[in-house]
């Protein structure tokens, strides 16, 4: 099995390798076509190199990092869960969530996670290691080709699959590099959100990189003591620094931020936490994402019942803060990340 991984590899070090096969520079080109363009999954479908060449790079490089394990649909067939498992035995979970408008995929950013989230499986199943650029764009590419096989395009890529992708920040925009990259992928900026629990530092450098990249922070919560307890980071970042850090945030990019809010029932979900949290965001540009948790094995509490969720958001919005109740997708197939790989792992 090669060792070097083809999707971490940018054109200046493919050249670089070419040249040292003896092989022309221009074969980069044929390359990059094949593995951006075609969505090849194998050296040998790229018909126009030699063959002797087909067989360097299969023993140089991997071309798909990632195995297919297993796959699970839900009962309308809209959500697909899919578990794959990386070279070294390690299992992470990709998720395919169709609309009536869009495709969108949420992809895995570490194994496990350190987080430790108490209502997250995959925080309940403690830190690997960080993915490679590659690992990550494998997620995404295997379902960029399943969908065009079946006659339609992939809309939207969320960074919010198992693990902090800002603790994993260099392979993580490594990958959206990749992804966005007119000559490659030539991925809509725009229609990539990256999911993050609130790491400070990690935010003001997403800030200075001057990216059309979506940013959303898990809130969950607009009372300190509250927010530490589902949210342990919020220890080392607590609301008030964070909160600082979202404003100037909005104030250098001038972009829209996103809070995600997992509302679960009779723990921070009642109108005293939403008027709370109403006055949190006052003048702040945001919108906020209403989800009712997705329940985990480890975490007996349930999501919010649909009028609590309803009610919350009528208060928010009393207080002219956008809110979205978002679809919860996938419950009977643990689509809430980590659930599969869980699983898995405790067999």
């Amino acid at each position: 099995m090669a060792d070097l991984q083809i999707y971490d590899e940018d054109r200046s070090s493919l050249i670089e390798w070419l040249q040292a096969q003896q092989q022309p520079a221009f074969r980069v080109k044929q390359l990059w076509e094949g593995l951006y363009k075609q969505l090849y999954s194998d050296f040998s479908q790229f018909a126009n190199i030699p063959n002797s060449l087909k067989a360097d790079l299969a023993a140089h490089f991997t071309l798909m990092p990632l195995t297919l394990i297993e796959s699970i649909h839900s009962k309308d067939n809209l959500t697909e869960k899919v578990l794959f498992q990386l070279q070294d035995g390690a299992r992470v979970e990709t998720v395919l969530m169709r609309y009536e408008e869009r495709n969108s995929v949420c992809v895995s950013t570490q194994v496990g996670c350190p987080m430790g989230c108490v209502f997250c499986a995959t925080g309940q199943m403690g830190y690997q290691r960080n993915l490679s650029a590659a690992e990550i764009l494998g997620q995404v590419i295997y379902f960029m080709a399943r969908l065009r096989s079946e006659g339609q395009n992939l809309t939207n890529v969320v960074y919010m699959g198992m693990g902090e992708p800002f603790l994993n920040f260099d392979s993580v925009m490594k990958s959206i590099a990749r992804l966005t990259d007119p000559e490659g992928l030539n991925f809509g900026a725009r229609r990539i959100t990256i999911s993050t629990v609130g790491i400070i530092p990690k935010i003001d450098r997403f800030a200075a990189e001057n990216s059309q990249v979506n940013l959303a922070v898990s809130l969950h919560s607009a009372d300190n003591a509250l927010r530490s307890q589902l949210v342990p980071a919020n220890k080392i970042y607590p609301l008030n620094a964070l909160m600082k850090t979202c404003r100037q945030y909005v104030q250098t990019t001038h972009r829209r931020l996103t809070f995600e809010y997992a509302l679960i029932n009779e723990v921070n979900d009642s109108p005293e936490m939403a008027e709370q949290l109403a006055q949190l965001l006052t003048g702040l540009l945001c919108h906020v994402n209403l989800i009712a948790l997705n329940p985990s094995k480890a975490y007996p509490l349930q999501g919010s019942p649909r009028e609590r969720v309803n009610q919350f958001r009528e208060i928010l919005e009393r207080h002219g803060i956008n809110a979205t109740i978002r679809l919860r997708r996938g419950v009977e197939i643990h689509a809430g990340c980590g659930q599969l790989a869980s699983s898995h792992s405790a067999e």
